[in-house]
């Protein structure tokens, strides 16, 4: 069997209905998809790298199972190529939310399709329900005590509640 791979990247702090669209859309198309979390030492992540991956794992195991595509969370420092090839993948996966996305994530691909020609972008566009979100919005809403419900499936929504708690003085 030819296994066909590919390797999505982002900090998934914390992973998000977006996220999950494009790989719900991808697990149909690849028998493999890498989830490279990006970690980068000046950045503070609200998730660690484990919280990370057991809400990737939560969130993905039954659509994945459906799909027939095994998804696996790991981790990466470098350059996503890199990743890419040390992972055995075929396809840079990129989700697209609207023009300004496509015009930097295009720049993207033509740099990476010189670093590894045999890696290709392959762009998901968002469902038109999930192009609003951003991880980065999530975390202020749920930081600020607001409903994240609408953005993050229930396992993310619990942990956002249960860290925010943690943080606030008693």
């Amino acid at each position: 069997m030819n296994r066909r791979t590919a390797l999505y990247t982002g900090s998934f702090d914390p992973v998000t209905n977006g996220h999950l669209d494009v790989l719900k859309s991808a697990a149909g198309l690849f028998d493999r998809i890498i989830v490279a979390i990006g970690t980068h030492p000046g950045k503070a992540p609200l998730f660690s790298v484990e919280e990370k991956q057991a809400l990737i794992a939560a969130t993905t195991a039954s659509f994945a199972k459906a799909a027939g595509c095994k998804i696996e969370a790991v981790t990466f420092a470098g350059l996503a190529v890199d990743a890419a090839r040390e992972h055995g993948a075929v396809a840079l996966l990129r989700g697209l939310r609207d023009g300004t996305d496509l015009d930097y994530e295009m720049q993207m691909a033509g740099m990476n399709g010189t670093m590894a020609p045999g890696v290709q972008t392959v762009f998901m566009p968002a469902s038109p329900g999930v192009r609003h979100i951003t991880a980065t919005l999530v975390r202020q809403i749920a930081a600020m005590g607001g409903n994240v419900k609408p953005f993050v499936p229930p396992e993310v929504a619990r942990a956002l509640k249960a860290k925010f708690a943690k943080a606030k003085p008693k």
